[in-house]
């Protein structure tokens, strides 16, 4: 009877082991819930006295009599307390824990130990932040939610685009009039080209005048032009459009003068000029210089030009997504000065320190960790920032290249036509028709 019990024992061991691997390949969610979860949030409880201690996040209880100064005199030895933690709690991607801190503790201690609760928690990522002072939440991704990251949905709205999936599982939305500038980073095949290919699928349907500025003989952005109201490639002509559009802005400011607004957005739909979107790919070769006069009064028109429109510009319907390899201070004071008026941030893997800092660092230092810690992998993987001032990882649908030249062609009758631009760039300035 005996080896009777143990042959059922196992097979319905076996059985439990292939209906759980089952659970967890098709039904993910379910498998986290029955199966990770509790084991996750066992290890949360047993651990954390351990961990605390290693990771210097207790504080000495001393003993309630018997002291001279700091020296026991009598009573019991001093003891390490730890933090009080709530029950571990559920979410979908993985589980939240609140710490309440002791007297002078700071967040900081629970930064550096991060990594710790990852290794003892076998999760994924640990993101600490505090939402109020004295507390500390930790929260817990289980999976990398990037890895395959699903097609999420977001409300069709002008100058909105569905850019991909934010690490908690929601909708990653450029929203241009709510957050009307934006500065992308990324090295080489890190996923910064799929981010504007995908960028100007989502806007090529909507009535939206597209300009491009791709100073490497329109690599990139040339193979859009047919949805391209204008494109400028080379520093001459990225000049003259500029020069248009502050014109044009000058005008719209005029419009809402006349009609006693502030912006655009107040003006009747009949007379509202078109929203104009300026894409710059490599910023860069708009500020590099070759130690000549004309190429130094060139960097410093496209400096001054970029900046009047991101200080400007949202009121009036001109946006910028200025995108590059690298940004650091190295380029001039100009970028430094442009980078404050790009609110929007996205940074992709990149190839030194001073970008991932001049991306991220003035919103959130923590942030910028993150940004480097990205590998070469994870393509299309970027830190990005949010309307409410936070930041996520999130990840990029993939759009192929094919793809978006077929959608900018499907839609190159809908282009907006802006007549001061084009007449720009047939007759640059100094020179005459």
């Amino acid at each position: 009877m005996g080896p009777i019990l143990i042959a059922l024992g196992l097979a319905v061991l076996a059985w439990v082991l292939v209906i759980g691997d089952l659970i967890r390949r098709h039904r993910p969610l379910w498998h986290w819930y029955l199966i990770g979860y509790p084991t996750t949030a066992c290890r949360v409880v047993l651990t954390w006295r351990k961990i605390a201690m290693l990771n210097d996040l207790t504080v000495s209880k001393r003993p309630p009599r018997g002291l001279l100064g700091d020296l026991v005199v009598k009573g019991d030895p001093l003891r390490p307390v730890a933090p009080r933690t709530s029950f571990p709690r559920a979410t979908r991607l993985g589980l939240t824990v609140l710490v309440r801190l002791h007297a002078g503790q700071t967040p900081a201690t629970f930064l550096k130990a991060a990594d710790a609760f990852v290794h003892a928690w076998k999760v994924h990522a640990v993101r600490v932040t505090s939402p109020e002072r004295g507390l500390v939440l930790l929260t817990a991704t289980a999976t990398d939610p990037l890895q395959q990251p699903g097609l999420a949905s977001a409300p069709a709205e002008l100058l909105s685009a569905l850019i991909g999936v934010l690490e908690s599982g929601g909708a990653w939305v450029m929203n241009l009039r709510m957050v009307p500038h934006w500065l992308i980073a990324g090295a080489t095949r890190s996923g910064k080209s799929t981010l504007l290919a995908r960028l100007i699928t989502q806007l090529a349907p909507q009535p939206v005048a597209l300009v491009g500025i791709d100073c490497k003989g329109g690599m990139e952005l040339g193979l859009f032009a047919d949805r391209l109201s204008a494109l400028a490639t080379c520093r001459r002509e990225a000049v003259a459009i500029l020069s248009a559009l502050v014109v044009d802005m000058q005008d719209r400011m005029s419009a809402c003068r006349s009609a006693g607004v502030r912006s655009i957005w107040e003006l009747p739909d009949k007379v509202r000029p078109v929203p104009v979107v300026v894409i710059v790919d490599e910023i860069a070769e708009l500020y590099l210089s070759d130690g000549t006069r004309e190429s130094k009064a060139e960097a410093e028109q496209c400096s001054t030009l970029l900046l009047r429109i991101g200080q400007l510009g949202a009121a009036l319907g001109l946006h910028l997504v200025v995108a590059g390899q690298r940004v650091g201070s190295d380029l001039g004071p100009g970028v430094t000065a442009l980078r404050a008026q790009l609110g929007g941030r996205i940074c992709h893997r990149v190839n030194d320190p001073a970008t991932a800092e001049m991306t991220l660092g003035d919103l959130n230092k923590d942030a910028v960790v993150v940004a480097q810690s990205i590998t070469a992998e994870e393509r299309g993987v970027a830190v990005c920032t949010g309307p409410d001032g936070g930041w996520s990882r999130a990840r990029s649908h993939l759009t192929p290249t094919e793809q978006a030249v077929s959608t900018a062609r499907k839609y190159a009758a809908t282009a907006p036509e802006l007549s001061a631009v084009n007449r720009a760039l047939e007759v640059p300035k100094g020179e005459s028709k």
